[in-house]
């Protein structure tokens, strides 16, 4: 049944390849049609050209604030190395903090990334919730600065005593782009996480995970350790 539609179809194809009449015919019931609907045609184009243009006038605009953001960030970044963040998170007065610019320049990646700064900044103060919100909402496609974040989040989980979410946010950082100067030291808090959760199961295999994968890492030695005592306490 189903060959038989298609080789049907393969032959109106072909008419209308070797018969012109036939194409003529099909072109003249497209004009038609364009002819009768000339205001639903115009429309479409004129929302196609809308859509398009609007596209590239908010990727131009975007841009610009972009560049306006990482001006004005540049004075809370500088507060924030100084370990002044309250001034880093609210501004001094003149120049803005970081809650300014997610505020002001939202659809910016340098409000994205102000995200990072102020949940980084609530960690300096121990305001640990403050900080969960703030890093949250950041997201990038970073190798280094998306793994600190989740690795921030699980410290901040940590804080809360909170161990399960702990564990699975270190868990992120150290599968995220995967290496062995960063994953195996993110590897080592899931692993303590774990073992505050008395996930010991857990806890063991984030150490093994380090033996085997990142045997020659600076964590490797310590991984023995700890999985070794955990051993020694399951016997």
């Amino acid at each position: 049944m189903a060959k038989g539609k298609k080789n049907k179809e393969q032959d109106h194809q072909n008419e209308l390849l070797e018969n012109p009449e036939a194409l003529a015919d099909k072109l003249s019931k497209t004009e038609e049609f364009v002819e009768q609907n000339k205001t639903l045609v115009f429309g479409l184009g004129v929302l196609l050209l809308v859509l398009v243009g609007g596209y590239f006038g908010f990727e131009t605009y975007k841009k610009s604030q972009n560049e306006k953001a990482q001006n004005d960030m540049f004075q809370a970044v500088y507060y924030f190395e100084a370990d002044s963040v309250d001034l880093a998170l609210n501004g001094d007065g003149i120049n803005l903090g970081f809650k300014d610019i997610i505020d002001e320049y939202g659809i910016t990646d340098v409000a994205n990334l102000a995200n990072f700064y102020a949940g980084a900044s609530y960690m300096k103060k121990g305001d640990f919730q403050s900080a969960l919100l703030y890093l949250e909402d950041f997201d990038a496609n970073d190798l280094l600065i998306q793994p600190r974040a989740y690795s921030l989040r699980g410290d901040a989980y940590m804080e809360l005593e909170d161990y399960g979410n702990a564990a699975d946010a270190y868990q992120k950082a150290a599968s995220y782009e995967t290496n062995k100067y960063f994953s195996p030291g993110y590897l080592m808090k899931a692993a303590l996480a774990y073992e505050y959760a008395n996930n010991i199961e857990a806890a063991r295999e984030s150490y093994e995970t380090i033996i085997t994968k990142y045997w020659d890492s600076s964590e490797v030695q310590n991984a023995k350790k700890y999985k070794a005592k955990l051993e020694d306490i399951a016997s």
